[in-house]
């Protein structure tokens, strides 16, 4: 399996859901996160602010930073090549990234739709008062 590195522009915490202005982004990006470890992907995840030394050893990094400065970041690397920059990818994303199934529940039909287009319950009376 991949492992998934991220390397966040400067923040004041780890995963920069903190402060008074928590942005929503952030908070997403993290649950996600927390869901793909549980899948058994290998994550890290690194902060300019607070782990400099991780974005100056790496040299994908480093080269990013030098080329394009602070705004290439976020970056994502998978197997240290970049996959993704300057913005945190979705859920359905990461997962295809890292190679992980993502299987969505499709919500079954309603058996006591009330639509006036939806089909009558068994053995109700039919008014012939429809908009169908």
């Amino acid at each position: 399996m991949a492992v998934l590195r991220v390397f966040d522009p400067p923040m004041c915490c780890s995963t920069g859901v903190c402060g008074p202005a928590i942005d929503p982004d952030l908070a997403r990006f993290s649950a996600d996160l927390d869901w793909l470890k549980k899948q058994g992907v290998q994550v890290e995840r690194f902060n300019l602010s607070q782990q400099p030394g991780a974005f100056a050893s790496n040299f994908v990094v480093k080269d990013a930073l030098e080329t394009k400065g602070n705004d290439c970041l976020p970056l994502v690397l998978v197997d240290d090549r970049i996959a993704v920059e300057s913005s945190y990818p979705s859920r359905e994303t990461l997962a295809a990234l890292a190679g992980v199934v993502v299987r969505k529940l499709e919500a079954a039909p309603s058996a006591t739709a009330t639509s006036c287009c939806a089909p009558s319950p068994q053995g109700a009376p039919k008014t012939g008062k429809g908009c169908c």
